[in-house]
């Protein structure tokens, strides 16, 4: 059976930077940082005070109150920007067959805010159990898309991947593959993910996984840079409509890009540090390279892991190396994360976009907030330090990884009719 093609169609993004696709690409090509103080409670007693919030979010602006109060943020976030690729793509349309419409979504948390506080309540109370009745339905990761469904009457596949920070690159490759094998003749892809709460912030500021720069949150994510010291929550999301080819140019869709592989390994390693010789990423790419049926040299962008952890970083450009040989320094690599933060579950699905949008405008968002050079990383990477840089971007890789040592990456390359 030959495999069917599956192209880009739609985008949608809310972002620290950007609540939309739009203002997200425009804010990475400026390298404007996402980071401030933390707004969303009070954290002047946490080691880490610093977060890549959203701006100006007001649920209000996108749901009636009553909708908005089923669900926890990282749903909202998932449906405001599945609207935003939705309406990009026109395929809430009578015309397009809805039963060969999927949905599959990622996040690695889900409903945390919404589990923070009912438990909060409960143990204040007198242990009479007044629960939310959206409590569960709000908490799990799977509702996302599942609204999303019945929102747009979408009644293909529907289900939610959770890989840590893998999550929504997870999403993407099961979406890649339905549509190819011809299950779905589109599907609705991405991640979304809350993680600023006093339960998510303590968490992972307990593991020493973040960044304590809460003087000058402005250049506390710096991927690469010599004193980082951990990477900084981000929240929000992106959706990606994936759809098979000959279905998006019948209906006349805009094509972004093509989407020609996703790739996937374990480092069967360590609970949350990344194996240092990187021999999961390598076999991550490898698998990615593989099936994309391109060269090493082919090759022009990674939008990479990146989180501006000490190893992590180190680890990942090792990877590069022993993957891509002495072209791994005639590519460009970036971190967005440097400006959005970490989104989690969500990352892989901002990043996605980045790399997609870099695919089509021919422009590799910068590696903002580098200052000093690490003498552990090979200064013969372009690391497209702290200004974007134009190039001709053919074909690029997303990388993605999570605490678990899943990782994941995806390949798009140029559309060509």
């Amino acid at each position: 059976m030959a495999l069917k093609r599956v192209v880009v169609t739609g985008l949608g993004a809310l972002t620290p930077i950007g609540n939309t696709a739009t203002e997200y690409w425009d804010a990475l090509l400026k390298g404007v940082s996402g980071c401030d103080t933390i707004k969303n409670f009070d954290a002047s007693k946490f080691k880490t005070r610093i977060a890549c919030e959203l701006k100006n979010y007001n649920p209000a602006n996108y749901f009636e109150v009553k909708e908005a109060k089923r669900m926890d943020f990282f749903c909202q976030y998932g449906m405001i920007v599945a609207s935003e690729a939705i309406e990009d793509s026109g395929l809430n349309s009578d015309s397009v067959d809805k039963t060969k419409i999927g949905v599959i979504w990622g996040s690695g948390i889900g409903g945390l805010n919404i589990f923070q506080n009912e438990i909060r309540d409960f143990f204040k109370g007198d242990g009479t159990p007044r629960f939310n009745p959206f409590f569960i339905p709000k908490m799990i990761i799977d509702i996302c898309p599942g609204m999303i469904s019945m929102k747009y009457g979408f009644k293909g596949m529907n289900y939610a991947t959770v890989a840590a920070c893998a999550s929504s690159t997870n999403a993407l490759i099961d979406s890649f593959n339905y549509i190819r094998l011809g299950k779905a003749n589109a599907i609705v892809t991405g991640g979304s993910e809350a993680p600023i709460t006093e339960g998510g912030v303590g968490g992972f500021s307990a593991m020493k996984a973040m960044s304590e720069r809460n003087d000058d949150p402005a250049t506390a994510s710096r991927p690469f840079d010599l004193n980082r010291d951990g990477f900084v929550a981000g929240e929000g999301g992106a959706a990606i409509i994936l759809e098979e080819y000959e279905h998006a140019k019948a209906r006349g869709a805009k094509i972004y890009a093509e989407m020609i592989a996703g790739g996937m390994s374990a480092d069967a390693y360590h609970l949350t540090a990344p194996d240092p010789d990187g021999n999961g990423v390598i076999l991550v790419m490898n698998d990615a390279l593989t099936e994309a049926g391109v060269a090493t040299t082919d090759i022009d962008y990674i939008n990479v892991h990146g989180t501006s952890t000490p190893l992590g970083d180190v680890a990942e450009l090792k990877a590069i190396h022993k993957v891509f040989g002495e072209h791994a320094f005639n590519m460009n690599i970036s971190s967005t994360k440097s400006m959005t933060g970490h989104l989690l579950g969500g990352a892989g699905a901002i990043e996605a976009a980045a790399t997609i949008l870099a695919i089509k405008n021919d422009i590799i968002p910068p590696t903002i907030n580098h200052e000093t050079a690490d003498p552990a990383i090979d200064e013969r990477f372009n690391l497209t330090l702290n200004k974007a840089q134009s190039r001709k971007v053919n074909v690029a890789i997303s990388n993605t990884f999570g605490f678990g040592g899943h990782n994941a990456s995806v390949v798009f390359k140029k559309y060509i009719d």
